[in-house]
């Protein structure tokens, strides 16, 4: 009995040796397997947070141009709206054009706010610290009547010169922030405490800003019609698209103010769709655009 015993011993702990090298070597056939970009950009079931890089040659370019221009271009596209509805300038000058810097808001409760990092280790200061002339603070608030900062708290923005800020939520110290002078973009503006409502969270992650999607590192575009996302991905076609479009409009503004006459012989034109035997395509013909050196035309759209 005591040999058959450890005889079966003995047969389970081989069987149990060859599972275990069994398992060893198809984990390591699946990782081998796997593709390398996957690996570096995926962590567990989210991918990577960033959508690429924007040059600061690009941001320029970006920024030369109106944010009705811009959406038109990721329209044509096929890209959902980007423009963040609701968020106005807080004062007529503002304008600004940078790379996003992105911040969480989550509703208060008492738990997240004991583990929420304290004083300067706060998400929102970690923030403030990636941020410098060429980006843009996009903080996405909980509600939009609640305060997403003031005058103290913003005083930080200024010394890093930023690039601007946008939020759906509001500010406070209306003032002294236009006084600050970084361009600020908000719901509006409020007396209503954030604390009370509201807990910074997480410091460049993706956000949802007025029903908008921003990821980390997208160009944010603000002028007086209002703010608008430029995906990191697609920042130079969409460039190349809305740049040629202004051209085309201002083509026509110079046309009918020649030729003073309803604009509704030019109208409507898509990017892409121009005819060259319509009015406009002959009038940019004049101008010595063609399909040659143009993508707003039928057949020219490379994207």
């Amino acid at each position: 009995c005591l040999s058959d015993l450890s005889r079966f011993i003995f047969f389970n702990s081989k069987l149990e040796i060859m599972f275990a090298s069994t398992l060893r070597q198809v984990a390591s056939r699946s990782v081998l397997r796997a593709p390398a970009a996957s690996l570096a950009c995926r962590g567990m079931a989210s991918g990577p947070v960033s959508g690429g890089h924007i040059s600061d040659e690009m941001l320029a370019k970006l920024g030369s141009l109106s944010t009705q221009a811009l959406v038109d271009g990721l329209w044509v596209m096929g890209w959902p709206n980007s423009q963040i509805d609701g968020s106005r300038a807080l004062h007529a000058s503002h304008k600004c054009v940078g790379r996003a810097v992105t911040l969480q808001f989550v509703p208060v409760r008492p738990d997240i706010a004991q583990d929420k990092p304290a004083a300067g280790e706060s998400p929102e200061y970690e923030a403030f610290e990636k941020c410098g002339p060429n980006e843009v603070l996009v903080m996405a608030s909980v509600g939009k009547w609640d305060s997403v900062g003031g005058d103290i708290k913003f005083l930080r923005l200024k010394q890093r010169e930023i690039g601007g800020l946008v939020t759906d939520g509001s500010v406070r110290d209306t003032d002294e922030i236009i006084k600050y002078g970084f361009p600020c973009f908000s719901y509006s503006t409020t007396a209503r405490q954030g604390p009370a409502f509201m807990q910074p969270w997480r410091c460049n992650d993706v956000v949802s800003v007025g029903g908008t999607v921003v990821r980390p590192g997208d160009a944010i575009v603000g002028d007086q019609d209002g703010v608008v996302v430029v995906p990191a991905k697609v920042a130079e076609k969409v460039y190349s698209i809305a740049h040629g479009r202004e051209e085309i409009e201002e083509i026509i503004k110079a046309e009918l103010t020649l030729n003073p006459g309803p604009p509704g012989v030019y109208y409507p034109f898509m990017s892409g769709k121009i005819k060259v035997d319509s009015p406009l395509g002959r009038l940019l013909a004049t101008k010595g655009i063609s399909p040659e050196n143009s993508n707003q035309f039928e057949g020219s759209a490379d994207w």
